[in-house]
């Protein structure tokens, strides 16, 4: 528990934090929104914001041991994807 005078540690951070965390650029992390293919994302009072967590599980679906490594998921590039696709 923080003490009662220091600031506690973000919970939420908006897409340029939630960009630059997961080494992204903001476009990009917007472009994933728009098309489904990216992180939980949050709209509080009209502002965009995405929690830590769901960051680090989304990033976590790309996790890899080597290139023949299927992985538990799939990250997918930002772009519409086809019908049959599941993001």
């Amino acid at each position: 528990m923080p003490a009662p005078n220091s600031p506690a540690a973000p919970r939420f951070l908006r897409t340029s934090e939630a960009a630059s965390r997961l080494g992204l650029s903001p476009r990009t992390l917007e472009k994933h929104r728009c098309f489904g293919t990216g992180p939980i994302y949050r709209k509080l009072g009209g502002r965009i914001v995405y929690a830590i967590e769901d960051l680090d599980a989304w990033a976590a679906l790309g996790a890899r041991r080597s290139t023949s490594d299927p992985g538990e998921g799939i990250v997918h590039p930002a772009k519409r994807l086809p019908a049959n696709a599941q993001p």
